[in-house]
């Protein structure tokens, strides 16, 4: 019995003088974590361009679309779309037998601003694309489902001075103002809840290498009835922390 006590402690003693040399070996093994990787119209022959997008403690599966204008606030053109709402295909778009299913579905309240700054308007009135009028492949993918590298061009090379927008929207992350019962004869608004919010950086393309951080500029309608940019972010909490932090790389 001694001898038995005896060998169950050198056991014991030997296990735990192993773990932690084979737990420091798994741990240095481990493979870092790499952010997604989306590449956009490859085929494009302007300026590349490197988003990074770092999602914050609110992140949970938000919309988002990325564009191009000039200094005057004049669309140029789209630089990515995540595929539900390019493709106004939703996972989540019928309820009515109580169970969520896929189908097509138009969400106006999503991205307004992109909406109805690329001004092309569907048979049914909206400026949100649908199944029949859908983004170009070579502009979307899945939704990414947390940090991303989005790598990009322009269709035609920039010599100027430009903008860059991200806009995104989280549906139901309601607040103390943006209720679920603020307008409750607004089905496009009960979608939503905060409105969307838009980032923004003024891009120098003669500067290459250069990293800006895309700092948020207003928010879009709250059910996606024009393309406004309300600059009055007073009212937005949650929707402000979807994404800690976006910054834009141009490469020459």
């Amino acid at each position: 019995m001694k001898h038995q006590h005896l060998f169950l402690t050198l056991f014991s003693m030997l296990m735990l003088s192993i773990w932690p040399v084979e737990n420091y070996a798994q741990r240095k093994n481990a493979q870092p974590h790499q952010p997604e990787v989306i590449t956009t119209n490859i085929s494009g022959l302007g300026t590349e361009i490197i988003i990074t997008v770092t999602p914050g403690e609110s992140h949970n599966h938000p919309m988002m679309s990325v564009w191009t204008e000039d200094t005057a606030g004049n669309y140029i053109q789209t630089l990515y779309v995540n595929e539900s709402v390019a493709k106004g295909f939703f996972h989540y778009a019928d309820n009515s037998e109580g169970k969520w299913m896929p189908g097509p579905m138009i969400r106006p309240s999503a991205l307004p601003v992109w909406a109805f700054k690329r001004g092309i308007r569907s048979v049914d009135g909206h400026y949100m694309p649908t199944q029949d009028q859908p983004i170009p492949d070579a502009f979307t993918s899945a939704t990414p489902q947390a940090d991303f590298i989005l790598q990009t061009k322009t269709d035609k090379p920039v010599t100027g001075k430009f903008k860059i927008l991200f806009e995104v929207n989280q549906s139901w992350d309601w607040n103390g103002f943006w209720t679920n019962d603020k307008f409750p004869d607004d089905e496009d608004y009960s979608s939503s809840a905060q409105p969307s919010v838009i980032y923004c950086a003024e891009i120098d393309p003669r500067i290459s290498d250069s990293v800006y951080r895309m700092k948020p500029v207003g928010h879009g309608h709250p059910s996606g009835s024009n393309g406004n940019l309300n600059r009055d972010l007073s009212t937005i909490t949650t929707a402000l922390d979807i994404y800690r932090e976006i910054t834009v790389k141009i490469i020459r």
